[in-house]
């Protein structure tokens, strides 16, 4: 099983990946394909990026039971905590905060 989450890619690429994996929200795919495909995507995805992010996760054989990477602008980051990833989500610059008041 793979997952991969696309932000703010060019469209071509989503549709690249429908010959692959499902669509089931708009920027998440998601399939079985063997670990092979699932490299040449990830591959096709890293060059075709175009300033925005990929996250992918797969099935394997750790405690977690899936292992995952991110390349590009993604607002979440993947950090190692004692052999586990987890994900972190990266504070927001002062620019960004919304105040109410």
């Amino acid at each position: 099983m793979v997952v991969m989450i696309l932000e703010t890619v060019p469209l071509g690429l989503r549709g690249e990946l429908t010959r692959w994996l499902i669509e089931p929200h708009p920027g998440v795919f998601i399939g079985h394909v063997s670990a092979m495909v699932r490299e040449r995507l990830w591959e096709k995805c890293c060059k075709s990026a175009k300033g925005g992010g990929v996250l992918q996760i797969w099935t394997t054989n750790t405690e977690q039971k899936f292992k995952m990477r991110a390349y590009g602008a993604t607002k979440r980051e993947i950090v190692d905590f004692d052999g586990l990833q987890l994900i972190r989500i990266p504070p927001s610059a002062p620019d960004d905060d919304k105040k109410i008041g």
